[in-house]
Parts: C-alpha cells; sequence; structure tokens
C-alpha cells in the first residue's frame, strides 16, 4: 500500500508538471519579408518585436507564480503567398503561440486558415478587408483597414483639397490591392458628392500616361485619387507638368509614402494616406524612437511601433490568461483593451479589426512626410 501510495503521488507531481499552463520559454513567431523589395519594411517590424522581447525579458516576467522569457522565431516569407504558407507551417511545428505577421495582405490572408487550425492568434499590419473577412477568430489586425484607408482618400480629396465641386478621376494599378482600395475611394468621392469624370485602370509597370493626360485635360479634372507606385506617379507628375496641367492635385495610399517620393523634386501637391502613423504622432514616439535609434543605429522607417506595441499586447495577454493555450490566449487577446507603450489604445472588435485605428494624411515636405491629419472616422 505505501509503495502504491508512493506512486500516486509521484503520478500527481508529473501530472501537475506536465498540465504546467505555461512553458519556461514562449515562442513568438514573427513573419515579415526580410529579403526583396520590401526587406526593409519586414526588417523594422522585427526589430520592433526584438526591441520590445529584449526589455519585456530585462523586466522579469512571471505568469502565474512561474518566470518566463520570451523568444522570437523570426522567419521570411519574401513578400510571397506560397513561401509565407511555408513559414506558418514552419512556425508551428516550431510551437509558437502566437504570430507577428504578415506584412502583406496576400501573404496574411493565404497563412491565416493554418494558424487558424491550430488556434494560433495572429497580429497582421495588412490591411485588405478580405483578411478579417475570412472569419476566422484567430485574425487580428493591428492598424486600420483599407476600408477606412479608401474612405480617408476619398473624404481629403472631396473636402479638403477641393474649392468647388471639380471633377475626379480614380486610378489604379490593375492589382487586386489596388483596385479594391480605388473602388473604396471612388465610393467615398461618390458619397461626398464629388463627380468621377474618369476611370482608369493600368498595369502595375507603366510609366507613360499620354492618353491620361489628355483626357484629364479633356474633362477638366481638379484632383486624381490613385494607387499607382511611387515610380509611377512620379512619372505622372512629369506628364502632367509638361502638359502644363500643374494644379491638378493627387492624393494616393500609402504605395505614395515611401522615400523614393520624398528624393523628387514634385512640381504638383502630392498627398497619400496611410494606416501606419508615424510614431511621433503619438504622445510617447518620441521616448520609442530614441530607444530603437539607439539599438539600432538608425530611427525606424516603417511600423516596427506597431510591432513593439503587439510584442507587450501579447506579453500582457499571456500573463492575464495565465496560459499559452491558443483558445485561451486568443479569447483573451479579443477581450483586452491594452494601453500600448507607443500607439495609445489596442483594441480588436468582433471581427478582429482594430477599433481605434487612423488613417493619416501626409504631404512630402523638407524631405520627410509632413503628418497633416488623422482619424478613424473618416
Amino acid at each position: 500500500m505505501r509503495l502504491v501510495g508512493i506512486g500516486l503521488s509521484a503520478l500527481a507531481l508529473v501530472g501537475l508538471i506536465a498540465c504546467s499552463k505555461v512553458p519556461d520559454t514562449v515562442k513568438i513567431g514573427v513573419a515579415q519579408p526580410l529579403s526583396g523589395p520590401l526587406a526593409a519594411l519586414g526588417k523594422d517590424m522585427l526589430q520592433g518585436v526584438e526591441l520590445a522581447v529584449k526589455e519585456i525579458n530585462a523586466s522579469g516576467v512571471t505568469v502565474d507564480g512561474k518566470t518566463v522569457h520570451f523568444q522570437i522565431v523570426a522567419v521570411d516569407d519574401q513578400s510571397s503567398a506560397g513561401v509565407g504558407e511555408q513559414v506558418a507551417r514552419h512556425l508551428v511545428d516550431e510551437g509558437v503561440v502566437a504570430v507577428i505577421g504578415h506584412l502583406n495582405s496576400g501573404v496574411s490572408i493565404q497563412a491565416a486558415p493554418i494558424y487558424a487550425a491550430k488556434n494560433i492568434p495572429q497580429l497582421a499590419i495588412s490591411t485588405q478587408p478580405k483578411y478579417t473577412q475570412l472569419g476566422f477568430p484567430t485574425t487580428l489586425r493591428l492598424v486600420a483597414s483599407d476600408t477606412i484607408q479608401g474612405r480617408a482618400m476619398g473624404a481629403y480629396a472631396a473636402t479638403t483639397l477641393s474649392e468647388s465641386a471639380g471633377a475626379c478621376a480614380v486610378v489604379d494599378d490593375s492589382s487586386s490591392y489596388g483596385k479594391a482600395l480605388a473602388d473604396l475611394a471612388e465610393k467615398s468621392l461618390s458619397a461626398h458628392g464629388r463627380t468621377v469624370a474618369l476611370r482608369r485602370s493600368f498595369n502595375d509597370k507603366t510609366t507613360e500616361f499620354g492618353s491620361l493626360v489628355k483626357e484629364l485635360k479633356t474633362r477638366s479634372v481638379e484632383t486624381i485619387v490613385t494607387t499607382l507606385a511611387d515610380f509611377q506617379v512620379v512619372a505622372l507628375v512629369k506628364q502632367l507638368a509638361d502638359a502644363g496641367l500643374t494644379n491638378i492635385k493627387i492624393v494616393g495610399g500609402d504605395t505614395l509614402k515611401t522615400n523614393k517620393l520624398l528624393a523628387q523634386k514634385l512640381p504638383l501637391e502630392v498627398f497619400a494616406t496611410s494606416p501606419v502613423l508615424e510614431p511621433m504622432e503619438f504622445y510617447r514616439g518620441a521616448k520609442f524612437v530614441g530607444a530603437f535609434s539607439a539599438a539600432y543605429g538608425h530611427p525606424p522607417v516603417y511600423g516596427a511601433h506597431y510591432a513593439y506595441d503587439a510584442m507587450y499586447l501579447l506579453s500582457n495577454a499571456v500573463q492575464r490568461a495565465k496560459s499559452v493555450d491558443g483558445k485561451v490566449l486568443t479569447a483573451k487577446l479579443r477581450e483586452l483593451e491594452f494601453m500600448a507603450p507607443v500607439t495609445n489604445v489596442m483594441k480588436f472588435g468582433p471581427d478582429g479589426e482594430q477599433i481605434y485605428g487612423s488613417v493619416g494624411v501626409y504631404r512630402p515636405r523638407g524631405g520627410r512626410w509632413e503628418a497633416l491629419m488623422s482619424s478613424d472616422r473618416w
């Protein structure tokens, strides 16, 4: 009987250990483009998470009386949906409890079912509405969606740039992302009583816009709302100027808010909208920029502050949930109204959208993108 008692005690102890809710090391996946044209943006996101993990681990994290450390498992999705699916499966195999990824909407959408099948919360900076419309409880967005950005593009063009009821043109790059965002912007223009005199699509490599310039002149277009890329808008601006159409204003999406466009001397007014607000637009942004610059030798270039806050949000959720079980952690993330270190309050709605996500409007001035206004109520 004594031996049996000892055996049962040992089994009970093993059971308690086996049922421990949180391991010593909690793995967080970071899936971003770390090579290719968008590598600078992906590395910026990764560095934001790295900085947060370094600070969190140094502060000492205790979960249900147990000290834990966070560990990053970083993967390169190469901005490819196919590669994104592969690295998502790799992260699942690595035992990550959450993923901060991806950057590109197409990659996030492709990877989402893989994370959802294992109840792994996915915190993405992707903006395409379809991402959260997939209906998975694990799909969570860190910024405002293109639904809000499309409204912002149309509203700003219709109400702020115009002193009259002048005609507008809507021009997209034929990509699924560009066409969808342009459709939303066109709807917003119409809702604000503006006439859309021209709607045109070009492929994403076009730099010759002679036919468009002629049509714009004929129809007396006052404002162009576009989802063309930065290099395409640079070419379009030059051709408009050569045709004497220097009074036309251009409002674009976040594909215009780049260093490439900043480096140009533009003869027309160009504005860019973006759901990724600048860190210095936030009260605590200067502190973050200082810490980031000290750590990496340069300021953040894209969304590092959102990735940084996402990591702090995950740490807080793990501590409050006292668990890394996927269903429990996802439920806690959806429940929290978290005061983030940089970007103020983070809160996910029932559909996984960021309730407090805002879209800003910017213009190039003095070698930087000057913030003009931002709102979550466009």
